[in-house]
């Protein structure tokens, strides 16, 4: 099966109330691979990799996020491996601020 990779950029209030260690969570639950990180705009930036109903999941989840997130827009671009910077069997992670 191939996987879908879909790169999201989240803006709102999602940096300082633990929107990145959700998504590692929320990702991992979803058994997919990728990463996440803050950017210094204040945006969050991740990518996610995996089946497409999983990343389709995960992609609608990032648009509620934890408890203290008010999430604003989630920007969505399609990407290779390559592009993503992904390897095979990475698993999901948090990668620091860009």
């Amino acid at each position: 099966m191939t996987a879908t990779i879909v790169r999201v950029v989240v803006a709102g209030r999602v940096q300082g109330v633990w929107y990145r260690g959700w998504v590692v969570e929320t990702a991992t639950g979803l058994g997919l691979g990728g990463w996440v990180r803050n950017c210094r705009d204040g945006t969050v930036e991740a990518v996610f990799a995996g089946p497409e109903p999983a990343v389709e999941d995960m992609v609608a989840s990032c648009r509620q996020g934890p408890a203290m997130a008010r999430v604003d827009t989630v920007d969505r671009f399609g990407h290779t491996p390559e592009d993503a910077g992904l390897t095979p069997a990475q698993g999901f992670h948090q990668r620091p601020t860009a």
